[in-house]
C-alpha cells in the first residue's frame, strides 16, 4: 500500500520486531536505558493522572461538605448519614458528582481536542512543567477552599494538569520503543488505585480531606523528576549517522531544533494526510467512547445512588470504596497487555454497556441483595475499562506508520475524553430526576 493509507500495517507484521546483535557493552547500556525509561514512563502515567483520580474520589466530600469556621475535617460525623433530600428516597447531595466529574473532565477535553491542531509547536519540556504546577495548584485550591465553587475551581486545574500531561506523554512515546506504551498505561492504572485508595487509607484513618490532600504534593515533583531526570534521550528510528541520531534523539526533551526534523514526529503533515489517518482511528475511537461513556456513567452518575444502608458504611465511604474497587480493576488490566491483548475492542464496549444497564436498573428498581455484588460489578468495570484503554493505544501503535504515530496517539487521546465528557453532561439531568422521585 502507498500513501497514507500506508501507514496502516497488519499487527502481525509488527511483533519480533526487535533484532539484537550489538555488541555487549552497548548492549547493556541499551537494557540500562530501556528500564530507566521504563520506569520513567510508569512514574509520568502514575503521577499525571494521580491528580484526576483524587479529586474524583474526593468528590463527594467536596459537594455535600462545605467548610465552616471551626470545621476543617470534611469527615462524616458518623455511620448513618442524613438524607440532603429528604423527598427522595436517595441520599442525594444537591448536586451530582457529575458537576465533579464535568469540572474535571471539560477542560480535558477542549486540550486533546486542539492539540492535534498545535499543541506540538510547543516544546515539550514548558507542556510537562505547566502540568506539574497546574498538578500541585489543584491539591492547594481544593485543600483551603471554603466553598463547592472554589473547590472546583481546583478540580479544573487537575484537569488541565491531566489533560495537557496525557496528550503530551503519550505523543512521546512515538520516539521510544513500542514497549512504553505498556508502562504508561500501567503506571496511569496505578494512579487510579494509589490516588483512590490513598484518599480513602487517609481520611478513614481519621485525617482530614485537607490534609489528605495537602499531603500529596510530593506527587508533581515526582512528575517533574521523573521526566527531567530519569528519561533518556530517545533513540532515532532511523539514523544517517551518529551524530545526526545523537542531535535527533534530544529533540523531543529539549525542544530546541526544527520539529520537522524529528525522527517519528508528525508536525510536517498536512491537513488531508492528518485527516486520512484520523479516518484510519474511527475503528479504535468509537469502542473507546462506548467503553468510557458507560463506566464513567455508572461512576458519576450511579455511584453516588447505589446507597445500601443496611450496612455499617457510610454514604461517603461506601462512595470511596467504589471509586478504589474500579481503579483496583483499571489497574489489573492496564498492566495486563504482556499477558492478553485484545485486537477487537468494540467487544468490551459491548461488554461495559451492559454493565450499565445492569446497575442502572438496580438504582432503579434494587434488586441486588448486597453492597458485595455491586462491589464485584464495580472491580469487573474496571477491568473492561482498563483493557479497553491498553488495547487501543497498543493497536494504533502497531498499526501506524513511524511518521503517523505521534500524530495518531495524541488525536486518539479524544476518545475517552469524549465518552467521559458525554457520560458527565447525562449524569446531571439523571441525578436531578432521581433525586426527585419520592
Amino acid at each position: 500500500m502507498g500513501g497514507p493509507a500506508g501507514s496502516w500495517r497488519r499487527l502481525s507484521d509488527s511483533e519480533g520486531e526487535e533484532t539484537a546483535s550489538d555488541p555487549q557493552p552497548p548492549l547493556l547500556d541499551h537494557q540500562g536505558a530501556h528500564w530507566k525509561n521504563a520506569v520513567g514512563f510508569w512514574l509520568l502515567g502514575l503521577c499525571n493522572n494521580f491528580s484526576y483520580v483524587v479529586m474524583l474520589s474526593a468528590a463527594h466530600d467536596i459537594l455535600s461538605h462545605e467548610k465552616v469556621p471551626g470545621n476543617q475535617s470534611h469527615v462524616d460525623p458518623g455511620p448513618t448519614p442524613t438524607p440532603l433530600n429528604g423527598s427522595s428516597r436517595f441520599d442525594c447531595n444537591s448536586v451530582s458528582t457529575a458537576a465533579v466529574l464535568l469540572a474535571d473532565i471539560l477542560p480535558t477535553f477542549g486540550i486533546k481536542l486542539l492539540a492535534p491542531l498545535g499543541l506540538h509547536l510547543l516544546p515539550y519540556s514548558p507542556r510537562v512543567l505547566v502540568s506539574g504546577l497546574c498538578a500541585a495548584g489543584s491539591f492547594i485550591l481544593v485543600a483551603f477552599s471554603h466553598s463547592v465553587g472554589t473547590s472546583l475551581c481546583g478540580v479544573v486545574l487537575a484537569s488541565i494538569s491531566s489533560g495537557l500531561g496525557e496528550v503530551t506523554f503519550l505523543s512521546l512515546t512515538a520516539f521510544y520503543p513500542r514497549a512504553v506504551i505498556s508502562w504508561w498505561s500501567s503506571g496511569t492504572g496505578g494512579a487510579g488505585l494509589l490516588g483512590a485508595l490513598s484518599y480513602l487509607g487517609l481520611t478513614q484513618a481519621g485525617l482530614s480531606p485537607q490534609h489528605t490532600l495537602l499531603s500529596m504534593l510530593g506527587i508533581p515533583v515526582l512528575l517533574l523528576a521523573s521526566y527531567f531526570f530519569l528519561l533518556t534521550s530517545p533513540e532515532p528510528q532511523d539514523p544517517g549517522g551518529e551524530e545526526e541520531a545523537e542531535i535527533a534523539a534530544q529533540q523531543p526533551l529539549i525542544g530546541t531544533t526544527a520539529s520537522g526534523s524529528k525522527p517519528g514526529s508528525s508536525s510536517g503533515l498536512s491537513l488531508q494526510e492528518r485527516w486520512t489517518v484520523f479516518k484510519s482511528l474511527v475503528q479504535y475511537i468509537i469502542p473507546l467512547v462506548l467503553v468510557y461513556f458507560a463506566e464513567y456513567f455508572i461512576n458519576q452518575g450511579l455511584f453516588e445512588l447505589l446507597f445500601f444502608r443496611n450496612t455499617s458504611l457510610s454514604h461517603a465511604q461506601q462512595y470511596r470504596w467504589y471509586q478504589m474497587l474500579y481503579q483496583a480493576g483499571v489497574f489489573a488490566s492496564r498492566s495486563s497487555l504482556h499477558c492478553c491483548r485484545i485486537r477487537y475492542t468494540w467487544a468490551l464496549a459491548v461488554l461495559q454497556c451492559l454493565n450499565l444497564a445492569i446497575l442502572l436498573a438496580d438504582v432503579w428498581f434494587s434488586y441486588l441483595p448486597s453492597i458485595y455484588l455491586v462491589f464485584l460489578i464495580i472491580l469487573y468495570e474496571g477491568l473492561l475499562g482498563g483493557a479497553a484503554y491498553v488495547n487501543t493505544f497498543h493497536n494504533i501503535a502497531l498499526e501506524t506508520s513511524d511518521e503517523h504515530r505521534e500524530f495518531a496517539m495524541a488525536a486518539a487521546c479524544i476518545s475517552d475524553t469524549l465518552g467521559i465528557s458525554l457520560s458527565g453532561l447525562l449524569a446531571l439531568p439523571l441525578h436531578d430526576f432521581l433525586c426527585h422521585l419520592s
